[in-house]
């Protein structure tokens, strides 16, 4: 099945295809002509999923989908949740100060690192990933929703991955950074991976005319 996926990013393009596998056919949207980035004004992780899935559907008239993920940290009130991205920029703003560029990670897991320093060693580190992804296909929308639980480390660590993932611990490898794993192993157990399997199975599973990416081989 071709599909378009509404990023920029070819680290999460190429994590994307990894996890959906042969029966997919990724497209991104420069491909097709479509440059820019969406103003991403929505209130949740849904409501920004959706911004960038219906105007990528409008563009192209493809079937396609939109995630968007945040980072949601227990002993700052779920921040930078929607903000994730643009964490540094916006908080530095907010308080009269030079901004970094938006989409700055070192910056924002530095401005992370020194917001959790401000509540004191035996502040909680708990935390997780969350990624919401909007499917519009034959022009409906649905929505799967993928977790990674973990805490914040004290320092940044590894050079793998993207985003926050140098300062982000998984609970089920709980001795290295997500930036230290393997792809793979990252990609197993992922917030936007498990969000990805969601829709790769409803697709399976709700799309009759996608049967021979199920099929085996020889059938």
């Amino acid at each position: 099945m071709k599909i378009v996926f509404a990023t920029g990013n070819l680290h999460k393009l190429r994590e994307a295809q990894e996890i959906l596998g042969d029966g997919f056919e990724l497209v991104s949207p420069a491909s097709l002509g479509i440059d820019g980035d969406v103003p991403e004004t929505g209130e949740t992780l849904r409501d920004n999923s959706i911004i960038k899935a219906e105007y990528l559907y409008e563009k192209t008239g493809l079937d396609c989908f939109a995630d968007d993920t945040g980072l949601e940290v227990d002993a700052l009130g779920g921040a930078p949740g929607v903000h994730t991205a643009r964490y540094a920029h916006e908080l530095a703003m907010m308080r009269g100060l030079p901004a970094p560029p938006d989409h700055e990670f070192t910056a924002n897991m530095d401005t992370l690192l020194a917001e959790l320093g401000k509540l004191g060693p035996d502040a909680p580190r708990t935390a997780r990933f969350r990624s919401v992804i909007t499917l519009i296909i034959g022009g409906e929308k649905h929505f799967f929703e993928g977790v990674m639980e973990g805490r914040i480390a004290m320092q940044k660590a590894g050079c793998g991955g993207f985003g926050y993932d140098p300062v982000f611990i998984a609970d089920l490898y709980p001795d290295v950074t997500v930036a230290e794993l393997p792809e793979e192993t990252k990609n197993a157990i992922s917030h936007r991976g498990n969000a990805l399997r969601l829709m790769a199975q409803w697709l399976r599973e709700n799309a009759p005319a996608l049967a021979p990416i199920q099929r085996p081989a020889d059938a």
